[in-house]
């Protein structure tokens, strides 16, 4: 299991302190270490709602250009047309995606967002025409607090309909959480550095659980992890050789948060 060092709130020149973000320093079991930047939105204080991109663009860009100082990348997508991967609904209506391969599809998890009600959870285990915003992705990280192990997702299995298999090696990654004090954990971690290991599936998933998620699932992650915090992108997305993405990489969908 990783070691975490203490949380450390982000500043900058135009925002002092960010009050709802910090940055941690784990310590993997190999000795490797990988960043991680937690943000925390009190759904009392803030809405949830999952966009889909006019046009696939940098999340940071994105942000700036439609008013948004806080969100998280969302789900896959299929190259070379950016199409999210995975069902896509916003406002109950279904959006363009391409569907993952069966028989995964029923099963890859999802977050469901109804108002102040969100929802983590496997495909099956929602409404089949849900009155809000529905993302799928996966896979479920953390379930009634317990960390989810194995692959009964398939993303093995059915990582034709990806660049590679997600569930092999550390990479950079991102995940949404629930806390049982009704907060949502937005998180990523950077890798594919001397210095940033990133993070396999599974040690996402102790994390997710030692920040304290009661529900989590893995969203994209590689050279589309992307976290806006205070308008500003906080992590660093690198491709697969190293090479850093200044701004990102064009994503297709996002979780946005808004004060209410």
């Amino acid at each position: 299991m990783a070691t975490r060092q203490r949380l450390t709130p982000l500043r900058d020149a135009a925002q002092p302190k960010l009050r709802h973000l910090r940055r941690e320093r784990l310590r993997l079991p190999d000795g490797a270490r990988t960043t991680l930047y937690v943000a925390r939105y009190d759904l009392r204080r803030f809405e949830a709602r999952v966009v889909r991109l006019p046009q696939p663009a940098p999340l940071e860009a994105f942000c700036r250009a439609n008013g948004f100082d806080e969100a998280l990348v969302g789900g896959f997508y299929e190259r070379p047309d950016l199409i999210p991967l995975g069902e896509l609904r916003t406002g109950g209506v279904v959006r363009r995606h391409v569907p993952f391969a069966e028989p995964f599809g029923a099963i890859r998890a999802a977050i469901a967002i109804d108002g102040t009600n969100v929802t983590i959870a496997r495909r099956d285990e929602l409404p089949d025409a849900p009155r809000g915003d529905l993302m799928q992705a996966g896979p479920l990280l953390v379930r009634g607090g317990a960390v989810v192990r194995g692959d009964d997702e398939g993303f093995s299995a059915g990582s034709h309909q990806f660049d590679s298999d997600i569930t092999a090696e550390r990479h950079p990654r991102a995940a949404i959480g629930i806390t049982r004090r009704g907060e949502l954990l937005a998180v990523t971690c950077d890798g594919r550095a001397d210095d940033e290991a990133g993070l396999l599936i599974d040690e996402l998933a102790e994390a997710m659980a030692a920040l304290g998620a009661v529900q989590a699932m893995n969203l994209d992650g590689g050279g589309s992890t992307s976290l806006v915090c205070g308008g500003r992108l906080r992590n660093e997305p690198r491709e697969s050789h190293g090479i850093t993405l200044p701004g990102g990489r064009a994503v297709a969908t996002a979780l946005v948060f808004r004060r209410r």
